[in-house]
């Protein structure tokens, strides 16, 4: 089964794929809002997309229904679509890859995305994700850069991976790739588990700088510093408002400040798992009340 729609099938330079997914792989949807807002910066074109119906439950991840011109009605399904763009220093392209992560039929799924690179020849695959730890809001995104060739890891300056346990999308995706020979790396950005739900333009700002590092490209992050600083003053204000939370926050920048002075590479491991959680304090009811103080300050 070919499920890949194309609308257009460009001649691309030395391409690079990089790829994004909605869903357990993007904490605080940090990944696909840097997937996104690059492919945006860079002036992407829909090149193709991938037939929704045998990898998503519907009942899970609904189609949606909008009014175009306030009068015909339209469905919306869940998508994954290719748009590719010339890089800023015009000496490649870049294929961007942004959807949901599929309920279904993973393998049959990653399959057709590692056929249509392969059909591209992208010459190298950048996964972007965002998981969730134990770090203070108010304190530099660490990004973890890793890749599971050695040559890979010295020539673009990551770890080698050595995670073992549950997997996403992005995990499977990158097997396929390297059974097919496509190189690939993975970024990973850290968002705190105290505001788990809201969106962090501070995590998608750290991704979108180190993607393009990696790359050795430019692109303009003036609207993301922008969000990324209100981001930070205003869940500040939300914290400071329950003084348990905010004694847990100053726990987390003293670890923080104390791991950097230790530690200063930007790659180390973000995961502080005998970090313990503040009593009485729950992530879901902070993230409520984030949520909400974010939404009245746009409707002010």
């Amino acid at each position: 089964m070919d499920a890949v729609r194309w609308e257009e099938r460009p001649q691309l330079r030395r391409p690079v794929l990089i790829a994004a997914f909605e869903g357990w792989n993007d904490a605080g949807d940090a990944a696909s809002t840097a997937a996104r807002f690059l492919a945006t910066e860079w002036g992407a074109r829909r090149m193709a997309s991938i037939d929704p119906e045998e990898f998503y439950d519907f009942t899970v991840v609904r189609p949606e229904v909008r009014l175009v011109d306030g009068l015909t009605r339209r469905i919306d399904w869940p998508d994954n679509e290719f748009d590719y763009a010339a890089s800023p220093s015009d000496t490649r392209d870049v294929v961007f890859m942004h959807g949901i992560e599929p309920q279904l039929k993973w393998r049959t799924f990653v399959a057709q995305v590692t056929e249509t690179a392969k059909s591209l020849g992208i010459e190298l695959a950048i996964t972007l994700g965002a998981l969730l730890a134990e770090v203070p809001h108010t304190r530099p995104v660490h990004v973890t850069g890793t890749a599971a060739d050695a040559e890979l890891v010295l020539r673009l300056g990551l770890e080698r991976s050595r995670y073992e346990g549950p997997t996403g999308i992005v995990g499977v995706l990158h097997d396929s790739l390297a059974r097919a020979g496509i190189p690939s790396a993975s970024l990973w950005a850290t968002v705190p588990a105290y505001v788990a739900k809201t969106p962090s333009p501070k995590g998608a700002l750290a991704l979108v700088s180190r993607a393009a590092d990696l790359l050795e490209e430019q692109v303009d992050v003036t609207s993301l510093e922008i969000a990324a600083a209100a981001y930070e003053r205003q869940v500040s204000e939300v914290v400071a408002e329950d003084d348990d939370v905010a004694a847990y926050v100053r726990s987390l920048e003293e670890t923080d400040d104390a791991e950097r002075a230790e530690m200063p590479s930007p790659t180390r491991h973000p995961s502080r798992p005998d970090q313990p959680m503040p009593p009485m304090v729950g992530g879901d009811a902070l993230a409520a009340e984030v949520e909400r103080f974010l939404r009245e300050q746009g409707e002010a």
